[in-house]
């Protein structure tokens, strides 16, 4: 009958024994290796929900990994430009990058699904999608079958946009025909499809455009970041709401290589961080939005404008006939279908739980 050692007595040997191979638990800490992620930013970091996203997760990383994890970022350009963040990390110029997915919707098109879906889903229903639906799967899937060596984390979350500066008010079809108008994603194809000339634009240069009349309208962001950008200085028309971006998902783009490189723990601390900084984004700009709009009313000249019933109706059936134009790419098609039936069934829930918007409710 074999004799059990007490239980003190056995811990001992064990640490004895790890002790005399040279792995104590500190050292085993130690021997994480350093890892550093060079990021450029496609927007300026001076920008809020950039503050709250990536710059504070680059001050948060070290401290959180006890040292071995390290996150520098780079303004737009200066390591590399804004649309070519893509090719820069899967390629290995650069290790990561911070940006938005619908930039690469020339070479994707499902890329701007997991940006922005006009006239939803809002930031609740977006994240259950993504992180209880297929949405991560199927937003990994896209940039692997497209041959892209990243590895892609969410890491932060725009509630509604404004829906766009004008010079001149919109009242009806016939003002958008022949706008020449900076838009972003699937939005921008609606305003195409309404006789718009529409382009795409990093944020760092919308302002030079709109004063140089390149642009007659733009939009951009949230209105606590559109004020950075100066945009109330020329276009005095502030609409409302931003139906072509209800919720924007901003990622953290990783080369795959890298990423496998890691240590468990600090792959770990990326997507911890990158879930708070999601956290972060969304109450932020949830927080600061009215200060912004009654400084454009009150000190800036600026209207804000609720676009009428009768634009929403021809912006959302001209929608329609986005999807079913983009939905002619298979993988566009499988994504929408997806992100569909996952909105059909959070529907039942939708209804049931939250409140209507009252007419009273209405600007």
């Amino acid at each position: 009958m074999s004799k059990r050692l007490p239980l003190r007595l056995t811990l001992t040997l064990i640490l004895a024994a790890i002790w005399l191979l040279g792995i104590s638990p500190v050292r085993a800490a130690e021997q994480i290796k350093p890892a550093l992620l060079k990021v450029p930013l496609a927007f300026p970091s001076a920008l809020p929900a950039v503050k709250s996203s990536i710059i504070w997760m680059a001050d948060q990383a070290a401290l959180i990994s006890n040292g071995s994890l390290k996150i520098n970022t780079y303004e737009p350009g200066q390591l590399v430009a804004p649309f070519e963040i893509l090719d820069a990390v899967s390629t290995g110029k650069v290790n990561a990058g911070f940006s938005i997915a619908g930039y690469w919707a020339g070479k994707i098109p499902a890329a701007n699904i997991f940006s922005s879906v006009p006239f939803g889903p809002e930031s609740g229903e977006f994240l259950a999608w993504l992180y209880y639906g297929n949405g991560l799967k199927l937003y990994q899937q896209m940039y692997d079958q497209a041959g892209y060596s990243v590895k892609v984390i969410p890491c932060a979350l725009l509630a509604p946009e404004s829906g766009g500066w004008f010079k001149q008010p919109i009242n009806g079809p016939e003002d958008i025909k022949g706008l020449n108008l900076r838009f972003f994603g699937l939005g921008g194809k609606v305003f195409s499809k309404l006789g718009a000339s529409v382009s795409l634009i990093p944020g760092s240069e919308l302002f030079v455009a709109l004063e140089r009349g390149a642009i007659d309208a733009t939009e951009f962001s949230q209105p606590s970041i559109d004020q950075m950008l100066g945009f109330h200085k020329i276009a005095k028309y502030n609409y409302f709401p931003g139906w072509h971006q209800q919720a924007s998902v901003i990622e953290l783009l990783i080369n795959k290589q890298r990423w496998n490189s890691l240590h468990t723990s600090q792959q770990a601390t990326l997507d911890m961080l990158c879930k708070a900084a999601i956290t972060n984004t969304l109450a932020q700009g949830e927080a600061i939005q009215y200060q912004a709009m009654q400084k454009n009313t009150q000190e800036r000249g600026v209207t804000n404008l609720y676009w009428s019933p009768e634009m929403l109706a021809l912006f959302e059936s001209t929608w329609s006939e986005v999807v079913e134009e983009e939905s002619k790419d298979p993988f566009f098609n499988k994504v929408w279908l997806d992100l569909t039936a996952f909105r059909n069934n959070y529907r039942v829930w939708q209804r049931h739980a939250f409140l209507p918007r009252s007419t009273a409710q209405q600007p």
